[in-house]
């Protein structure tokens, strides 16, 4: 067992970060005469080499306990621009403090803060009480899973909320969309530890938005810079290697640059509404081989004797959210080895968000064979999660399910985006063109955070080159912006 797990670690490809960072103290002087041979294509190591190799273990580690739930006062002082005779102008404390569950914010102060992130307009689903309560009562995204909660929570001096930040404290990287693995192994490398972290994020979720949620106020900038700060402190104090905030606003990824986070820069891609009043509008701004082929894509549908269906709210009973679970395990099953969200979850989400939710489903006869997770934001359909039947397959039904019916749906609701989830080349060809995404990255040690610093720098460059050669072929007649 040992000899394997030692030639696995040698024979692994080698991280971008290695060989970029001042040397590890060198470890004791070897036993003499001690060797230790036959491993890693016959190459010989003293046992001080070998002892050197598993100074840290590469397995995910118990997160530390935050022991001091409280993050301190501040006072908020007025600016000379400000009115001083108004009560809002003058001088107010506010007090920063962790919470362990969302379930000790009342939804009506989450979801206060939340809306006044986004504005109506904006609406953003995914940053409300109830779907990360959903995430929580379900046990999805809790201690035993990776996912310890522990949010930001600010009040002024009555005690008002006026700030929360979703915030994790996490012993892996799964579940987070924004890659970080390479970054793990050269903290191993170095003989460092990299897990435990923080991640400001919603869990499971690519979906761009605010990360740091505050209430409309003359000192919102002022409140922003203090939890920012709080943040960074935190990782200090908590002794782990970093905080990474995800999918971010782009705002706030501009802002956050201006106090020490590293950006980095992702791409997904987007349906847009270029005000259609049906789907065959949407067709005649493609190329005509790209039309032709949706067409026939969405003529197999009704050949195959399946039937579509948009369910929301009421609409959508325990049977179809019963359902739906097997066939999120059968995608799981095939893709990603184990699920991050319980049964629990989709019937928790389905009580908690109302009209928010939009289930596609397919019927073949009376028989429910596949479906489609979407939530419905101020301007946007969110598509989520599909799965189909484990026994059967139906050709181009997954493109129906999770692209063409949010395009119906987006143009029926008259919002502007479709945002499809992470990755899927596929989908470019369906009209769903690149846009970019947003982290920023803070890590405690000086010397990667250079490196990685280079890294993010490359990588940009890269993703905007992409980007553009997508832009420049896509599938859209050329006078169509």
């Amino acid at each position: 067992m040992a000899v394997a797990a030692t030639a696995s670690l040698c024979n692994r490809n080698r991280s971008p970060f290695l060989g970029r960072f001042p040397p590890p103290p060198p470890p004791p002087p070897p036993l003499a005469g001690k060797t230790q041979s036959g491993l890693c294509g016959g190459r010989s190591f003293r046992a001080a080499e070998v002892r050197a190799l598993f100074w840290r273990s590469n397995k995910s580690l118990e997160p530390r306990e935050t022991v001091d739930l409280s993050l301190g006062d501040y006072t908020l002082t007025t600016s000379g621009a400000e009115d001083v005779s108004t009560t809002e102008s003058r001088p107010k404390q506010i007090s920063l403090s962790v919470v362990s569950s969302i379930s000790e914010i009342s939804s009506s102060d989450w979801d206060a803060c939340a809306l006044d992130a986004t504005g109506p307009e904006k609406y953003n689903p995914f940053l409300s009480h109830g779907f990360l309560s959903s995430l929580e009562e379900s046990n999805s995204a809790v201690k035993e899973t990776g996912w310890m909660p522990r949010h930001i929570v600010t009040k002024d001096e009555s005690g008002t909320v006026i700030g929360v930040v979703p915030l994790y404290l996490k012993s892996h990287s799964y579940g987070e969309f924004v890659f970080d693995h390479s970054w793990a192994d050269a903290y191993y490398g170095y003989g460092s530890r990299y897990y435990p972290k923080y991640q400001c994020c919603v869990p499971f979720t690519p979906v761009t938005g605010p990360r740091i949620l505050l209430r409309d106020s003359l000192y919102k900038d002022q409140v922003f810079g203090i939890v920012v700060d709080t943040l960074k402190n935190l990782v200090a104090k908590s002794q782990v290697s970093s905080i990474h905030i995800t999918f971010s606003s782009e705002n706030e990824w501009h802002n956050l640059k201006e106090k020490g986070f590293l950006q980095r820069l992702g791409m997904q891609y987007h349906w847009r509404n270029r005000n259609y009043t049906c789907f065959d509008d949407f067709l005649m701004d493609l190329k005509q081989n790209k039309r032709k082929n949706i067409r026939q894509e969405r003529k197999k549908i009704s050949a195959q004797n399946l039937t579509m269906k948009r369910l929301r709210g009421n609409e959508i009973k325990a049977k179809h959210w019963d359902s739906f679970y097997t066939f999120y395990r059968n995608t799981t099953d095939n893709k990603w080895g184990s699920p991050y969200m319980t049964r629990e979850f989709f019937h928790n989400l389905g009580s908690k968000m109302g009209d928010q939710v939009l289930l596609v489903v397919a019927e073949e006869g009376d028989e429910l064979v596949a479906g489609a997770l979407n939530l419905i934001g101020g301007d946007t359909v969110y598509g989520r999660l599909w799965g189909c039947h484990p026994k059967a397959y139906y050709p181009s039904l997954h493109f129906e399910a999770c692209y063409y019916q949010a395009i119906e749906a987006a143009i029926e609701l008259n919002l502007k985006t479709v945002e499809a989830g992470a990755q899927g080349e596929h989908k470019i060809q369906r009209g769903y063109m690149p846009v970019p995404t947003y982290s920023c990255h803070y890590l405690l040690d000086e010397d990667f955070s250079k490196a990685i610093e280079e890294f993010v720098a490359r990588e940009a460059t890269q993703v905007k080159l992409v980007m553009k050669l997508i832009q420049d072929s896509g599938p859209f007649k050329e006078d169509i912006q």
